[in-house]
């Protein structure tokens, strides 16, 4: 009797512990795709194409070389990963992003397959047996253009009733974090309120705009007041090296009216009856380059 009921025990206690036990995330996860990418992320060549974004689920550096991706159930070992490519080996909780564009000959990261926006995607890593699955995802066909399938929260893959958690994702962040952990709530309600940022671009040149205008007044009213404190210095100082100094006139102009007045003043001028003025002559040609000065004359008998 009591090994009946150490054996009733027993089977209690494990049923317990095998319904408790969570379903854990794999290693390696399938973290998010895009199927038609049109205006999105581009690759290095400047092309748009879909892409998978693997995400290493540990806390330890993993290599993917060797391993496979493939978009064919039947066909595990399609695009097998190169080897030694210092690329492959993925930090803890990176992510790896390879594009799905049938160009294998651009690099590691360019399987050789592409998605199909009008139907389901099947796409699965598989470790270097070619047999052994590691992870796999299924990507609706009615998946928008330019949006990404995959995980809200990096490498969380199942619920805590073993739940897939694969959905349409709102944001898109390829080989970056699924999950914003902080948002700026000012900046996120300025979104909803102006997606287009028509109220920021009024704003900026409304706030360019006022800042040239007091800039302008504000320099315009320092030259005002610099120039009437200047005036006033003049009026006070009465010298001729202040009226020269505010003067439009030239130095040369100013020193003939200073000579003018001088002799005036010492009276010792004659007095002309005619009046005789010098007028500039406009010469058509400088006479420094003129051909006739370099002509050899013949002397005079």
């Amino acid at each position: 009797m009591n090994k009946l009921k150490q054996l009733l025990f027993l089977s209690a206690l494990i049923l317990l512990v095998s319904c408790a036990k969570k379903v854990e995330n794999p290693r390696w996860i399938i973290n998010e795709v895009m199927v038609d990418n049109q205006t999105g992320f581009m690759d290095d060549f400047g092309q748009r194409n879909g892409w998978i974004e693997i995400f290493n689920n540990t806390y330890r550096t993993q290599d993917l070389g060797g391993r496979y991706l493939t978009d064919d159930p039947n066909n595990p070992k399609k695009y097998p990963i190169p080897r030694g490519d210092v690329l492959t080996k993925i930090p803890p909780r990176q992510h790896a992003l390879f594009w799905a564009d049938n160009e294998p000959f651009n690099g590691t990261f360019h399987v050789n397959f592409t998605l199909d926006p009008t139907k389901d995607n099947y796409i699965a890593l598989y470790e270097n047996d070619g047999k052994t699955l590691l992870d796999e995802i299924r990507i609706p066909a009615t998946l928008p253009t330019d949006k990404t399938y995959g995980y809200i929260n990096d490498g969380v893959k199942y619920d805590v009733n073993g739940n897939q958690l694969a959905t349409q994702l709102e944001r898109i962040t390829p080989s970056s974090n699924n999950a914003v952990l902080e948002e700026n709530p000012k900046v996120t309600a300025l979104v909803e309120g102006d997606p287009w940022g028509v109220t920021m671009t009024l704003t900026s040149m409304l706030v360019v705009f006022v800042g040239l205008i007091l800039l302008y007044v504000i320099f315009k009213m320092i030259g005002n007041l610099a120039k009437n404190i200047s005036h006033k210095r003049v009026a006070s100082a009465g010298t001729l090296s202040a009226v020269r100094g505010e003067s439009q006139l030239t130095g040369e102009v100013l020193a003939a009216i200073s000579a003018a007045i001088h002799e005036m003043n010492q009276d010792v001028h004659d007095v002309e009856s005619t009046i005789l003025t010098i007028s500039e002559v406009k010469r058509k040609y400088s006479p420094w380059n003129s051909k006739f000065y370099t002509l050899r004359q013949n002397p005079r008998r």
